[in-house]
């Protein structure tokens, strides 16, 4: 579904990613995984045209991206949650899940796809008509997560979904991405914690200083002396 072949991105003469090339298969969950500043929130980036590649190619089911401006990324099925989740926080949760569901497409399914949220998310339909701006740290990445779903996303990306949340509620958000999976969402997760990644996803690539070091199915990984001795403390 989703294909990068020899990928370089970076910012002015700074470069953060080097001969990047990684797939997804359809109905996949895949983690890239490495340390703070090793360039995964740059792969998100280039994925979703905020940032152009400076060599490479995307393409996503077989159409190349790289002429495709960022405003018709969504259109093309690939949906992002961003880190930090970036809702609209004077907005009510139900007026964010709208948000998401803007394209044409999605909006002959509005009533549809905001049912299934809500399937998801029992909390958010709780919290419906409440500013996502009062919303705790897990609530918000719940609607950032189904704000993206509105659009009936073909690719999600996620981008550190457990960034700066509670020990319990990175358990929550975890439990509800392998939900999403088990749903038959292609999902791509750029994550720093390793192990409760690696337990949800089939496959990953480990991303260091701008470079794919290795990749595999998850269980191997996960089960790795180097991974475990460098990354999990073990």
């Amino acid at each position: 579904m989703l294909r990068l072949e020899n990928v370089s991105a970076g910012y002015g003469s700074f470069q953060a990613l080097f001969d990047v090339s990684l797939e997804v298969n359809g109905g996949e969950s895949v983690a890239v995984i490495g340390p703070n500043g090793a360039g995964k929130t740059t792969l998100l980036r280039v994925i979703s045209k905020l940032l152009p590649a400076s060599a490479g190619t995307v393409s996503m089911e077989g159409w190349p991206l790289n002429d495709v401006p960022a405003h018709q990324v969504i259109a093309r099925g690939i949906a992002q949650v961003p880190e930090n989740r970036r809702l609209f926080p004077k907005l009510t949760v139900e007026e964010n899940l709208k948000m998401g569901g803007f394209l044409a497409a999605a909006r002959a399914r509005y009533a549809e796809r905001l049912e299934f949220v809500y399937s998801l998310f029992p909390r958010m339909k709780e919290r419906r008509a409440q500013a996502a701006g009062t919303l705790s740290g897990g609530e918000q990445q719940m609607c950032a997560i189904g704000r993206a779903l509105m659009s009936g996303p073909k690719l999600l990306l996620l981008d550190e979904p457990s960034a700066g949340l509670a020990p319990v509620v990175v358990q929550a958000i975890f439990g509800l991405i392998r939900r999403i999976c088990a749903e038959g969402y292609t999902v791509l997760i750029v994550e720093q914690n390793i192990r409760q990644v690696l337990k949800v996803v089939d496959r990953a690539y480990l991303l260091e200083t701008g470079r794919i070091k290795t990749s595999g199915a998850a269980a191997t990984l996960l089960a790795s002396d180097e991974i475990r001795k460098a990354y999990l403390g073990l």
